[in-house]
């Protein structure tokens, strides 16, 4: 295979789209894959749709996903400047070129005329008219004006907009990975606007212009630029290029159908933007592992995959071609998944802002041991300061519930005498926890649910959990004595059996 080199080219306009992240992924996967290059850059031509912010949430989205990239902005690379914005001297080379070579031609159609042209054309069978080799005739362009007169509007400084000449009649083919054998007809194609009327080139122009400077071997984009690659067979053609080989990746849908757009998701209550997953506290490994399989498949049972994992088995041949439906469920089962896969030190080193937000405190130790006793628990890490709060304060009060069904009228005795029993143990471990509990049950004539549940009420203020005498190990010798014996203190004695 000819060097790898695949380019996420995004677009500052909002915040990062999954399905941006999602394309992110599948050209860093192949790149890793064949050893090839993973290019960002930053597609800033649309001046009116910028957003000051945006830049850098794909760039924090790229990094907390895992993805570096080996050229782009802020780290360089030999096909720089990586913004768009920052190329436009070479952009106008190649439009001065396309224009020589009569493969575009100048338009000075103004947007009331523009208008017009599509009420005057618009019908039920052509309810969008396009600015084509048609229409172009009956417009103000280099074809209905003198090259002379087209001159001296240009040397005068008149606005106008540079146009690709489509040719009449001609079959547009290419090969992409995912779709086959794909065919335009040159009648199905616009003349695409290369050069807007301040200079700044169109998406188009300026795509092909850096794929080709930047070396890019393979496009992996979104289905819906799958229209726009004749328009950018004909530039590379007109200028004598190889065009890349492509991959149009198919769509990710709502559950109930349709593109995953950001109205619908919302609508739906999904989150739909990178940073609604970190805020929301979702794993990266998480978020990347589904998005991976939202159109592609390993061809094996394996689901869990780490970042590392999916560069081994990635292929762009094992992309489908149907769009494939976003589950909620899923992607919270991903999220229990990879919790249950990380170390419990990176585990406690993710937990400590939320710990901190919630104003709680706890040492490195003894997060680890919490981590490690509750991540096959929870879905999101955040849950242990919330739903588990106990583990790191004494508990606010007691399930009302759980008081009246397990806290019985011996419940006091019992807890103090278990209590004592903790405070003499030599090693204070889940066994012999569990040794001293059911001693004293079968000293007291108490079978052992009659001492569990209201200890576990005692030392959590709820009646479920992972195992009592794991709970009560990672908690510690001084505060299961201190909250039993707090508990016999607020809880009366009942009169219940």
């Amino acid at each position: 295979m000819t060097d790898v080199r695949v380019r996420f080219a995004p677009s500052p306009t909002g915040l990062l789209h999954i399905g941006g992240l999602r394309t992110a992924l599948y050209n860093y996967l192949f790149a890793r894959r064949h050893g090839g290059a993973f290019v960002l850059r930053i597609e800033d031509t649309d001046r009116e749709r910028f957003v000051e912010d945006a830049e850098q949430d794909i760039l924090d989205a790229l990094s907390w996903a895992g993805m570096g990239y080996d050229e782009g902005p802020r780290i360089g690379g030999p096909f720089g400047p990586y913004y768009q914005s920052e190329r436009k001297s070479i952009y106008k080379a190649y439009v001065d070129r396309l224009l020589a070579e009569g493969n575009a031609y100048y338009a000075f159609d103004t947007p009331d005329e523009l208008q017009a042209m599509r009420d005057r054309l618009t019908t039920g069978d052509n309810p969008n008219p396009r600015y084509d080799t048609e229409t172009r005739l009956a417009m103000r362009n280099s074809y209905t004006i003198p090259a002379a007169e087209v001159k001296a509007r240009v040397d005068a400084g008149e606005a106008y907009v540079v146009r690709l000449n489509v040719p009449v009649g001609k079959a547009i083919q290419f090969n992409d990975i995912v779709r086959g054998t794909v065919v335009f007809q040159s009648a199905e194609v616009d003349d695409q606007v290369l050069m807007k009327s301040d200079g700044m080139p169109t998406y188009h122009m300026a795509n092909v212009v850096d794929d080709h400077l930047m070396h890019i071997s393979h496009i992996v984009r979104g289905e819906e630029w799958l229209s726009s690659t004749p328009k950018h067979i004909l530039l590379y053609r007109a200028l004598g290029w190889e065009p890349p080989q492509t991959a149009h990746l198919p769509l990710i849908l709502s559950p109930n159908g349709g593109k995953l757009s950001k109205r619908n998701a919302d609508k739906m209550g999904i989150p739909v933007n990178v940073r609604q997953y970190r805020e929301l506290g979702y794993e990266p490994e998480a978020l990347v592992n589904y998005l991976a399989f939202l159109g592609w498949n390993p061809g094996v049972e394996q689901e869990v995959f780490s970042l590392d994992e999916l560069v081994e088995v990635f292929s762009l041949e094992r992309i489908g071609k149907g769009g494939t439906q976003y589950s909620p469920d899923k992607m919270n089962w991903f999220n229990q998944q990879h919790l249950r896969r990380l170390d419990d030190a990176v585990l406690a080193e993710r937990i400590r802002p939320d710990l901190q937000a919630a104003g709680l405190e706890a040492d490195e130790a003894y997060l680890r041991r919490v981590a490690g006793l509750m991540k096959d628990r929870i879905t999101f890490l955040r849950e242990l300061t919330t739903t588990w709060r106990f583990f790191f304060e004494e508990p606010a009060g007691y399930d009302p519930d759980g008081v009246a069904k397990r806290w019985k009228s011996d419940s006091p005795a019992l807890l103090d005498a278990f209590a004592a029993r903790l405070e003499a143990l030599p090693d204070f471990t889940a066994a012999g926890c569990e040794e001293q509990l059911r001693l004293l049950g079968e000293e007291r004539g108490a079978g052992a649910g009659r001492i569990i549940h209201p200890v576990r009420l005692a030392v959590s203020g709820i009646t479920h959990g992972p195992s009592l005498f794991e709970l009560l190990e990672t908690l510690g010798r001084d505060t299961c004595v201190r909250r039993l014996r707090l508990a016999i203190e607020r809880l009366p004695a009942s009169d219940a059996e």
